[in-house]
């Protein structure tokens, strides 16, 4: 994430001093820079709507002013509740305000009388850090917005998948992780005369009569271990004598913490036609 030397120069600065002589000395210094987005004022009651209105990547704001100092400024700026990073460099005479200003949110400080090359540097590195920090919070935002399309976008194409599926094959299930079947479609009460749980392994049901214990016991084992499987084959005698061939598809299924929520699949009949 890199800024280039534009980005640094148009950024927008609000100078705060009640002294006309300081606010044209740095206005000149700042132009003279090449800073492109310059703004002042000489009332500090001013700086906190300024702010809110033109959010400024960078507030000077001087400490020692009638009515109103820098201390309590800053005490109004910190309500911006659409901003809580305070941009502010103190501009100060004294030095036992410097750790009460930096204490106080201030991001930096500048002493009175000028040094022209420290204020330049000073405000270039203020600057630099502070649109590092809005370009980050801007992907930030931009890469949340993907994610939340993305998972959108996931959820319809699970949508459509599922549809597919189920038109694709006899049956379509879910069952959550302690097995319960939370989903059934396609005519599977109609074909196996019984409850889906019957054939994976609830050996109360009525409906068990016929199954072949081996393959059921062995998709059983299957789900149990959490482990995919794809056309695994099992059948069923009729008390007629006929006899009916299945193939079953499954896979587990697991959220975003990679928790495991249970199984998915479909089934169908194979049974061979005469």
């Amino acid at each position: 994430m890199m800024l280039s030397a534009s980005d640094i120069l148009n950024a927008s600065i609000l100078i705060v001093d009640d002294q006309d002589a300081n606010v044209k000395l740095l206005e000149r210094l700042l132009g003279e820079a090449g800073y492109a987005n310059i703004a002042s004022t000489m009332s500090p009651r001013d700086v906190d709507a300024l702010h809110r209105k033109n959010r400024y990547d960078l507030i000077l704001l001087d400490l020692q002013m009638p009515g109103m100092d820098g201390f309590e400024v800053m005490e109004c700026l910190k309500t911006n509740d659409a901003d809580s990073y305070l941009p502010v460099i103190v501009l100060t005479a004294q030095p036992a305000h410097k750790l009460r200003a930096l204490q106080a949110g201030a991001k930096d400080f500048i002493s009175k009388p000028f040094d022209l090359l420290e204020v330049k540097t000073r405000i270039h590195n203020m600057l630099e850090v502070r649109l590092l920090q809005k370009k980050l919070e801007s992907y930030n935002e931009v890469l949340e917005q993907t994610v939340q399309e993305r998972t959108a976008e996931l959820r319809e194409s699970e949508t459509r998948f599922r549809r597919l599926t189920e038109l694709a094959s006899d049956w379509y299930w879910e069952q959550n992780e302690t097995g319960e079947f939370t989903q059934v479609s396609g005519p599977v009460m109609e074909m196996l005369g019984l409850r889906m749980a019957a054939f994976l392994g609830d050996t109360s049901d009525d409906g068990m009569a016929g199954w072949n214990e081996a393959e059921r016991m062995a998709l059983k084992a299957r789900i149990a271990a959490r482990q995919p499987f794809l056309d695994f084959a099992f059948s069923r005698v009729n008390a007629d004598g006929s006899q009916q061939q299945f193939r079953v598809s499954g896979e587990p299924m697991f959220d975003q913490s990679c928790r495991f929520t249970g199984y998915r699949g479909i089934g169908v009949e194979v049974t061979a036609r005469t």
